[in-house]
C-alpha cells in the first residue's frame, strides 16, 4: 500500500499504520479513509496530501 505526505508539515500516512487515534484502523489504505479525516499534526484535510 502507498505512503502520502502532507504537503504542509511533511506528516506521512502510513497505511500498515492507520491513524487509530483519530478512528483509522491499522491496515487502511489512504483511499479507504474518511473523508472528513484531517492531517493529525496540522489539520489539514486529504487533499493536502500526495503519494510518495
Amino acid at each position: 500500500m502507498d505512503k502520502y505526505r502532507c504537503v504542509i508539515c511533511d506528516y506521512i500516512y502510513d497505511p500498515a499504520e492507520g491513524d487509530p487515534g483519530n478512528g483509522v484502523a491499522a491496515g487502511t489504505p489512504f483511499e479507504d479513509v474518511p473523508e472528513d479525516w484531517v492531517c493529525p499534526l496540522c489539520g489539514a484535510d486529504k487533499s493536502q496530501f500526495e503519494k510518495i
